[in-house]
């Protein structure tokens, strides 16, 4: 009998029943809602006249509609703060744990689960947000649900669910200065395409993926989906378990050392069969920035924009639409175009790392005089190390200013919009069409090629300030 993926290990010992021919009932660990997705939900096991089954399993925090600034007064905005409202009403009536504005704990969903230790190895875990793929980075089964399926768990801890197929990508050697996670994963998606991992859940392993840290894991998982696939996921190890302990919702002691001896059998087999496998060196890849309307529509920074005639012929008119909207010319250099916006932040690239990385790369220097930056932490903690090591008053020496918590510009929800036809250098994970403001023009890329075009005012490659 062949041996058992990561994936299969976890999935099956979650399967409460098997529907033949159909879906399987699926046990969910964890639960975490928000104040987007979750109003429809309550409402309808409210008019089924039922309660939340196992409430201690849902965490909630309000992040994707909520302002970055004067967090600590009323919200000026009409739907945000009615669905803010509505998030700490429902949770108060159902008895869930809510961390909302101005609690310490709050913040982006998908950065206070792993902070605070709520996210563990061999978990299932949703949410009503597609990038719920972050929390694999430590090992569980996480993906993104509908709001009818937040429903669904919030009644009865279950949720129907296919079964995807299993692919493992491998990222072998090491990778060059001035690379890291979002270059990683911007390159495989550029490789496989955005539909490469449609019907698939990833394991990512190899030695360049067991060489990154536990933020950048999560960088990596964050934008499975971006490939079409349902989540993504890495075989726990040290660094999970030294990330883990003392954190908030972490057992301690004896128990903690009884739970790292279950996460150690959470690996592949080797004689584990997938369904597809690819191996990517980690040689080849490069700073990665995209040009187009999807995460897979990158090169490396310092290539030229494909001509269409280097472009799949079913492909052809969605890549001249997609660079009409962008305002860019085929074969033109991605390089050295002028940036009227950069946003750092999201549950992509809003960890105390990212904001390290940011704060090294512009210790010294100024902000170019017409580009107008976001930092925005990912959680209420990021913020506080971010002051407490005294990154905040780097970023401030160099014209940068430090938001409040939330996702912010990353689907601009709230009022960070970046204006029509301004091209804006993101973290963030999408880049489609309108999605960071109407009309806003998106260039995803590494919170380090973020800071070189805040610094320089161009598309500018990081390594050229790296010694």
């Amino acid at each position: 009998m062949a041996g058992k993926t990561l994936f299969d290990k976890i999935w099956d010992a979650h399967v409460v029943e098997k529907i033949k021919g159909g879906p399987s009932v699926l046990y969910i660990d964890q639960h975490l809602i928000h104040e987007v997705t979750s109003p429809q939900a309550f409402a309808g096991i409210e008019k089924r006249g039922i309660k939340v089954f196992r409430p201690q399993q849902t965490v909630a925090t309000p992040d994707h509609n909520v302002p970055t600034v004067d967090q600590h007064l009323p919200i000026r905005d009409e739907l945000s703060r009615f669905q803010v409202n509505k998030l700490t009403e429902n949770c108060t009536k159902h008895g869930i744990t809510l961390y909302g504005l101005n609690h310490p704990f709050q913040g982006i969903v998908h950065v206070i689960g792993p902070e605070l230790g709520i996210t563990k190895p061999g978990m299932t875990m949703v949410c009503g947000d597609s990038h719920t793929s972050t929390h694999g980075a430590f090992g569980s089964v996480a993906f993104g649900i509908g709001t009818s399926e937040v429903e669904m768990v919030l009644a009865t801890q279950c949720i129907l669910q296919p079964k995807p197929k299993r692919m493992r990508i491998r990222v072998e050697g090491e990778t060059a200065r001035g690379v890291n996670a979002k270059d990683i994963i911007l390159y495989i998606i550029s490789s496989i395409s955005t539909s490469g991992g449609t019907g698939y859940f990833i394991e990512y392993t190899g030695s360049a993926i067991r060489n990154l840290s536990m933020e950048e894991r999560m960088t990596v998982c964050n934008m499975s989906i971006e490939s079409g696939a349902r989540g993504g996921l890495i075989a726990p190890d040290q660094v999970t378990f030294d990330y883990l302990k003392g954190r908030e919702f972490v057992p301690s002691g004896a128990d903690f050392d009884r739970a790292v001896e279950k996460w150690r059998t959470l690996y592949s087999d080797e004689d584990a069969v997938f369904d597809r496998e690819l191996q990517f060196d980690a040689a080849d890849i490069v700073p990665m920035i995209t040009y187009g309307t999807n995460p897979g529509m990158g090169a490396g920074i310092n290539e030229k924009i494909p001509s269409p005639e280097d472009i799949e012929p079913g492909n052809r008119d969605s890549f001249m639409k997609a660079l009409a909207y962008m305002d860019f010319e085929a074969g033109s250099p991605i390089a050295g175009r002028k940036v009227d916006y950069v946003f750092v932040g999201s549950c992509t690239n809003g960890r105390i790392e990212d904001l390290r990385a940011v704060s090294q790369f512009v210790k010294g220097k100024k902000k170019a005089p017409h580009v107008t930056a976001w930092i925005v932490p990912g959680s209420k903690q990021v913020e506080k190390q971010a002051h407490e090591e005294g990154i905040t008053k780097i970023l401030e020496d160099a014209g940068f200013k430090l938001r409040q918590p939330g996702c912010s510009a990353c689907l601009a929800m709230n009022d960070d919009k970046v204006p029509e036809g301004k091209l804006a250098v993101s973290t963030s994970n999408r880049n489609f069409e309108g999605r960071q403001g109407p009309g806003a023009r998106t260039m995803l890329a590494s919170p380090v090629t973020a800071a070189a075009a805040a610094v320089t005012g161009v598309v500018t490659d990081p390594r050229t300030f790296i010694s």
